[in-house]
């Protein structure tokens, strides 16, 4: 499940009895060794769709993490890229990843955070990291649920972090994320099929958050991370009351289950 180079089982135990802040500054500097991260292959497929919806000048990653998102941004928007995200930890690593142009990013980073380079760059000697290339890149410590931007941007992201929202605060994010966006503007997300019940993944999503809801219940500060809060019908509902208009399109690329639907959807939620 985790690389040599991922946290240790002590070190998952201390970040999982820390808040979510904390406990992903701890994790920030392994975060891209573990299970965790966004699979490249859903990263592909979201930019491969997206980009047919573009093209785009801004671009927000929200809850940006270490910058996976910010690196499909920077293939679709021409102009400038934000990352937000409260954790100062993953915030730096992040940085690391993608520095600002004509540096290089820091040695040891996965080959899959390093911008592609065409022309000169790509050939450099091997083992050296391409110079970084494309839109401008910034980041933004802030919360999700209080975004300190003005309606700038053309497209919004985000990837794996709606888990840390309870239901009761999504319609207020989807609102803030709404702010941010410019008339027309687009904030899409990829969403996975529910596993069939019964089935193991379906008993394993169960089982982690009966042992998060019982953590939290003993336990402070809480840890929010929950996977089976953010339902569909629900995520439709928060959208078109934030001010949304919302289409689905089937991400294709991730395969389709047994009775012909898709494994994952792309949530597109317009600011008309």
């Amino acid at each position: 499940m985790f690389t040599e180079q991922g946290p240790t089982v002590r070190e998952l135990a201390v970040q999982a009895l820390s808040s979510i802040e904390h406990g992903y500054d701890l994790l920030a500097p392994k975060f891209d060794h573990t299970p965790y991260r966004t699979p490249d292959r859903v990263l592909d497929a979201v930019a491969d769709e997206v980009r047919r919806l573009g093209p785009f000048g801004t671009g927000l990653d929200v809850c940006c993490g270490t910058g996976a998102g910010v690196g499909v941004l920077r293939q679709l928007c021409g102009e400038r890229v934000v990352g937000v995200d409260f954790s100062a930890g993953m915030l730096a690593e992040a940085r690391a990843a993608f520095p600002p142009a004509g540096e290089r990013p820091a040695a040891g980073r996965p080959a899959a955070e390093r911008p592609v380079a065409e022309g000169p760059a790509a050939e450099e000697p091997a083992g050296e990291a391409p110079v970084a290339e494309g839109p401008a890149v910034d980041w933004v410590r802030a919360d999700a649920r209080s975004l300190p931007f003005a309606p700038a941007f053309d497209l919004a992201l985000s990837f794996g972090a709606f888990g840390h929202f309870l239901p009761a605060e999504r319609f207020g994010l989807f609102a803030e994320v709404y702010g941010s966006l410019r008339p027309g503007g687009q904030f899409v997300f990829p969403i996975g099929a529910p596993p069939p019940v019964g089935s193991r993944a379906y008993w394993s999503l169960l089982g982690f958050d009966a042992a998060m809801r019982v953590r939290n219940a003993l336990w402070r500060p809480r840890f929010v991370m929950y996977y089976r809060t953010f339902r569909l019908g629900d995520v439709l509902e928060d959208l078109t009351r934030a001010g949304f208009v919302v289409r689905l399109m089937p991400l294709t690329e991730l395969g389709r289950r047994p009775d012909g639907s898709p494994r994952a959807r792309l949530v597109v939620a317009t600011r008309e």
